[in-house]
């Protein structure tokens, strides 16, 4: 057994909450002559005592010692009622326990987890923070760190999980669900891994969360012994229950053992009779209702007959239980009959000739005898080696031997088993030695004892005198041995009597009597004649009366008399002794269910010496005990005098209260045992159901009220119990209301509407995080029941929307009030509660971005866990979300009035609000919405205005003073350009502003802007690079600036930006006029990159003319020509002389190569390079072409023909490398240049012995370098 609590200490504690209770007795009281009233005591006793009143700044006079002297004894007499009611109800309910017989501990009762207390949340925070600070083993990457990080601030350090915690509905699964969902949602968003599944990553991440929350040790680790608070969740034995019911009415330990040893709550026969005695006061109240015409006040005057008949029919059901249970566990089950007491027969409509009489062959008996052999003493005639045996029998059954054993010592300790029907067996045992004669047949008998043992006879081994045969030595021979007859449950008592009666044992007489139980109801008086296993005469003990009586002088034989009387019959009994007489008396009196006690007249005179009729149902060995402690009065009052409807809400309050403050986050459940009881004590003592629903909802209500977490689930189903009762639906076939009823449910049902409305208005703190599961959906549910006028007629969609309404805009008041006063605590916590008041402009912003921030949470929070709830209206949780940042709406407005002109610091606050709202279907383009809009156009307006005027500008000011350096893929004001425009377009993009016709309209203005500022700055980029090469000279000395290179990446550059910048998306109503427009860009940058292509090539085919120039000067038949050959030739004799072309060939292929080099290097677009150098080998043989046109008719020189044939030469070389397709590279030009030169170098061979010395056109095919 578990043990006992120190109630002994708290069962003089007065409970205020308790102290408007009744516990009233009826007149005609049950445990004496006058009638006994618990008055109940004031709910407010404290509030008469003298000295207790507020107190004023005067000095109090001080009371009297008179008035002190009364409130004292008020108090005392308050404490003494509270004390007694308590001990009477314990009495009942210990009666209920010890023999139920409706209701058992239900075992399908949903197992509640193990509540969290405060200390235990706190020990949670501190693991969950080491672990973020990395002071755990525990091995996690990033995003579970990040998912525990959002997991410790958002839910672990809320207040409303602290307040859900300290209200005790909260267990450790709850956190563990709500981790389990909010790392369901991030694993979904993580992308797929080859070979790893999301399910692996949750489990793997579960496992974690468990870690953290083990710690070293774990969080709900239970000590070896768990208290009982600990074991209530599961089935609990008699023991356990008894202990529990102390704790919650405050019983102490030596009253729960009076009161159980008096009430002999182990005794299962008296604990059946003393139910059968209620039972029977019930029907006799019944009677006497319907006699005196004293009914509760019923909503219709025919329901008082009906009634009578529901208390009739609630007996009548409670007989049929207590009928159908086993006589005895462990028992043979008898034939149940449906028998019912005469005596109540006009109640229960059940007439004489209906009433089911028992045979003789109904109270057969079963008995199971246990017989011992020891040994035998005395035992001389025989020689002591000889073998010597037993054999044991019960008259008319097998027979049983032995073991051998030597005649010098016979001893054996074997036992036989027998089983018999016989009430009074015949037992014989006899002793044999073996015979050794050859003829013998048959062992020699020595002697043999013949038994008839009873239940009542000894089972402790004694000596028997054996029958020896005649002429045996063995005169003084016995045995030892011990018979034991076991009594048969359904026996109560047996034993011999004298009888005399009417209709039986017509005939004053000894005899043999047992009392037999064939069912709970039916009991009979039963005599047995030796070896007759059916009884030779038997009574029924229905509708008898037994009483001790006086001696009758007539009859001779039995000294203690007593009687059975009946209407028509009277048996008179008598024993030998007193105490037999008793034990019969008490045993015939728990039979016959009568309500009297009887009671020897010795005993009535000592306990009531003045006469009276005294009522005790005492066991006698305990009751001066009982009557010493002042427990008699609690033990033998007559439940039926009891208004147990008012006992019960006593109970079921304190059970509560018990449930509510033991280990379990129960939610407003009972335990199965505090189940089983209640329902048992309805059951057994008349508690109309639904004055129990109707209690247990306003219990609920209060502690709801009171900030527990109740289980609207249990609300609804009470609620449900208690209209369809009111209703006249019959939920426990009770069909009578009273008006009391109804009026208790239209009370009850107009405080459950405002509770509900009030935990939906405040469903965020009533249901944090979605916490119970299911309960704000369940609370929508009741709401729309409670809200229905009658239980057929549903509610129409209107009103239950219309009240839901009405709640979330209340919701959403106090959700941003709650939120606000948040926002200013932390606001506080972080800086001077003066600065606050004189807060800057910047200040007020960061707050009210702040507090959007958190208004968003606040939303997303709702979304998470509340919308599953509001599924049927997720039109009204928008107009809660429009509620709610309406009053938001306020201080936004205010903080952004307080904000500078053309301050930019504000677009954040519409980036955040914007990305939430749009998001959200219900809420896009919404109330408030719109208003933001309404807000930041003007914004946006004047911010693109300005960036225009300002890029405008740089782009003026940058080129004006543009070094033309290179920077990235241009020059710094192009970059500068390029980047405030992709800028300007990403701002606005990410504001991704939600009207489409003002999106379009702004997408539309910077595209058209981008267009302007490009085409400006290829423009002014075109005449700056005009002007730089017209700086440059013709030289071969030239060599492209980078700063020329740099303005043609900036074409370049403008040519990509373009595609990015001034591409409209979508918006086919403007597609035409746009393309055009943005075509018009396109032609512009590439009608620029042709002019400045042709100016560069413009320029290097100046340069090759320059060269060409200065060949003409050999010209045949030039004079010049005549004296530059005879100068060489006369030169040649005395010194080497450079040969004149090839310096100048050397120096022009040098100028191509570097020229080229530094475009290749510079110019960032491959493309263009193509088309420059296209356009330049081109433009080159074109010009070489021209010049030997114009010398068709001349012989070339031979140092034109050397020079000309290297430059042609290495030029086709150097734009073949350079990438220059084969075919621009042999066009008709370059073939006719080819073919000029290849007849001239001919010619040359011909007429000029020297030759060309190696140079030929030939070669310049099939030359690699």
């Amino acid at each position: 057994m578990l043990d006992p609590s120190s109630s002994e200490e708290e069962s003089d504690e007065v409970l205020e909450e308790e102290k408007g209770e009744v516990l009233l007795v009826a007149p005609g009281g049950c445990s004496g002559s006058s009638p006994r009233v618990l008055p109940a005591p004031n709910r407010e006793p404290r509030a008469r005592e003298p000295g207790r009143q507020g107190s004023g700044p005067a000095r109090p006079a001080s009371p009297s010692p008179s008035v002190l002297s009364e409130g004292r004894e008020e108090q005392e007499r308050l404490q003494k009622e509270e004390r007694e009611r308590r001990l009477q109800l314990y009495v009942f309910i210990v009666r209920c326990i010890a023999y139920p017989f409706n209701a058992k501990q239900p075992t399908d009762m949903a197992r509640r987890q193990q509540k969290l207390n405060r200390q235990q949340l706190q020990i949670l925070k501190e693991r969950f923070q080491a672990f973020l600070n990395g002071e755990t083993q525990i091995v996690a990457d990033e995003a579970f760190c990040n998912a525990v990080r959002s997991y410790y601030e958002v839910f672990l350090k809320s207040d409303r999980v602290a307040r859900m915690v300290h209200s005790g509905g909260c267990s450790a699964n709850d956190f563990r669900d709500v981790f389990k969902k909010n790392i369901e949602k991030r694993v979904r968003s993580l992308p797929e891994i080859d070979g790893l599944s999301k399910e692996t990553v949750l489990s793997s991440w579960i496992a974690k969360y468990d870690a953290i929350c083990r710690g070293e040790e774990d969080l709900c680790k239970q000590p070896n012994r768990m208290a009982l608070s600990a074991v209530s969740e599961l089935i609990l034995s008699k023991e356990q229950l008894y202990e529990m019911f102390q704790q919650i009415l405050g019983i102490k330990k030596l009253e729960h053992q009076l009161i159980y040893n008096a009430c002999q709550l182990d005794n299962a026969d008296e604990q059946a009779a003393q139910i059968r005695r209620e039972l029977d006061g019930r029907l006799q109240m019944a009677e006497q209702m319907t006699k005196e015409r004293k009914f509760p006040k019923f909503v219709a005057k025919e329901m008082e007959n009906m009634f009578i008949e529901e208390l009739r029919s609630s007996v009548n059901l409670l007989m049929a239980n207590l009928e159908s249970l086993p006589v005895s566990k462990g028992g043979p089950e008898f034939k149940l009959q449906k028998l019912k007491r005469s005596q109540n027969s006009a109640f229960l409509d059940i007439g004489d000739e209906n009433e089911i009489q028992l045979s003789k062959s109904d109270v057969v008996l079963s008995f199971t005898l246990e017989i011992v052999i020891m040994e035998v003493q005395g035992l001389k005639s025989v020689a002591p080696n000889r073998i010597v045996y037993c054999t044991m029998e019960v008259e008319g059954g097998e027979k049983l031997q032995t073991d051998q054993a030597e005649a010098s010592r016979p001893q054996w300790g074997t036992q036989g088993d027998f089983t018999t029907t016989h009430p009074r067996p015949v037992v014989k045992v006899k002793l044999f030695t073996e015979s050794t004669g050859v003829l013998a047949l048959e062992d020699k008998e020595l002697g043999r004892v013949i038994l008839y043992p009873t239940s009542n006879s000894s089972k402790s081994p004694e000596l028997h005198k054996m029958i020896v045969p005649k002429n045996s030595q063995d005169s003084d021979l016995k045995i030892k041995l011990a018979v034991r007859m076991d009594k048969p449950p359904h026996m109560k008592h047996c034993g011999y009597l004298y009888a005399l009666g009417q209709k039986v044992w017509k005939r004053w007489k000894k005899r043999y009597f047992v009392l037999v139980q064939v069912s709970q109801y039916t009991f009979a008086m039963c005599s047995y004649r030796e070896k007759k296993s059916e009884p030779q005469e038997l009574m029924q003990l229905e509708g008898y009366t037994v009483d001790y009586t006086a001696p009758h002088t007539g009859l001779q034989g039995g000294r203690m008399f007593f009687n059975a009387v009946k209407e028509g019959d009277t048996v008179i009994f008598a024993s030998d002794d007193d105490q037999d007489r008793i034990l019969w008396v008490q045993a015939m009196y728990r039979a016959t269910g009568q309500s009297y006690k009887p009671i020897p007249a010795s005993q009535a005179q000592k306990m009531n010496p003045k006469g009276g009729n005294v009522h005790m149902e005492l066991s006698p060995l305990y009751a001066d005990r009982a009557q010493k402690h002042g427990m008699d009065e609690f033990i033998s009052a007559n439940p039926c005098k009891f208004d147990h409807a008012s006992l019960f809400r006593v109970l079921q309050r304190q059970t509560l209260d018990h449930r509510l403050n033991d280990s379990y986050s129960c939610l407003g459940w009972f335990s199965p045992g505090q189940v089983f009881v209640l329902d048992e004590y309805c059951a057994r003592y008349g508690v109309r159901g639904c004055h129990r629903h109707l209690c247990y909802l306003n219990e609920l209500m209060d502690h709801s009220e009171n900030g527990a977490v109740i289980d609207p689930t249990l609300l609804h189903y009470s609620f449900a119990f208690c209209a369809s009762h009111v209703h006249g639906n019959r939920p426990d076939g009770i069909g009578t209301v009273s008006v009391e009823e109804r009026e208790r449910f239209e009370e009850t049902k107009n405080r459950l509407s405002s509770l509900l409305e009030n935990q939906i208005s405040h469903f965020r703190y009533c249901f944090p995080f979605g916490r119970p599961e299911g309960a704000l959906k369940a609370t929508l549910s009741l709401l729309e029941r409670v809200l229905m006028k009658d239980i057929a007629t549903p509610i129409p969609a209107e009103e239950v929307k219309k009240v839901v309404r009405k709640c979330l805009e209340k919701a959403a008041l106090i959700n941003y009030m709650r939120l606000t006063e948040y926002a200013k605590i932390e606001a506080t916590a972080e800086k001077d509660p003066e600065t606050l008041n004189q807060a800057t402009p910047a200040r007020k912003l960061e707050e009210v971005l702040h507090l959007a921030e958190l208004c968003i949470e606040v939303l997303q929070q709702n979304e998470e866990h509340h919308a599953e709830a509001f599924a049927w209206w997720p039109d009204l949780l928008a107009e809660h979300a429009e509620k709610f940042w309406s009053l938001f709406s306020v201080d936004m407005d205010s903080a952004l009035e307080a904000q500078p002109q053309d301050s930019w610091d504000t677009f954040p606050l519409f980036q955040l609000l914007n990305n939430f709202l749009r998001n959200d279907k219900l809420l896009c383009n919404g109330k408030f919405h719109k208003h933001l809009q309404e807000i930041y156009v003007p914004l946006v307006v004047r911010y693109v205005d300005l960036m225009e005027s300002s890029i405008a500008q740089s782009i003026h000011r940058g080129l004006e003073q543009e070094s033309w350096q290179p920077v990235n893929n241009g020059s710094a004001t192009s970059e500068d350009l390029f980047w405030k425009l992709d800028a300007l377009q990403m701002f606005v993009f990410d504001l991704h502003w939600p009207e489409p016709e003002f999106a379009h309209h702004l997408e539309q203005r910077l595209k058209l802007m981008a267009s302007d500022m490009i085409e400006a700055c290829v423009k002014r980029t075109r005449i700056a690079f005009e002007l730089k090469l017209q700086k440059t000279n013709k030289s071969m000395d030239l060599r492209i600036p980078a700063s020329v290179c740099t303005m043609f990446n900036v074409l370049v550059d403008a040519k990509k930006q373009t595609a990015k910048l001034c591409i409209l998306d979508g918006g086919q109503e403007f597609a035409g006029q746009w393309q055009q427009y943005h075509s018009k860009i396109d032609d512009l940058i590439e009608e620029t990159v042709k002019e400045i292509i042709s100016l560069l090539v413009s320029k290097f085919v100046s340069v090759l003319e320059g060269v060409l120039s200065k060949l003409s000067r050999y010209d045949e038949g030039t004079f010049f020509s005549s004296i530059l050959s005879f100068t060489v030739k006369a030169a040649a004799k005395y010194v080497d002389v450079p040969k004149p072309g090839m310096d100048l060939a050397d120096t022009y292929i040098m100028f191509v190569r570097q020229n080229q080099d530094i475009l290749r290097e510079k110019v960032n677009e491959e493309m263009y390079i193509e088309k420059l150098f296209d356009q330049w080998y081109s433009s080159s043989m074109k010009v070489i072409c021209m010049w030997l046109a114009d010398r068709l008719d001349l012989q070339l020189h031979i140092y034109q023909l050397k020079t000309l044939i290297k430059i042609v030469k290495k030029t086709y070389r150097d734009f073949r490398l350079q990438g220059v397709l084969e075919g621009t590279l042999n066009s008709k030009t370059y073939d006719t240049v080819h073919s000029r030169l290849t007849v001239e170098e001919a010619t040359v061979s011909v007429t000029d012995g020297g030759g060309l010395q190696g140079i030929t056109m030939k070669d310049s095919d099939e030359e690699e370098g």
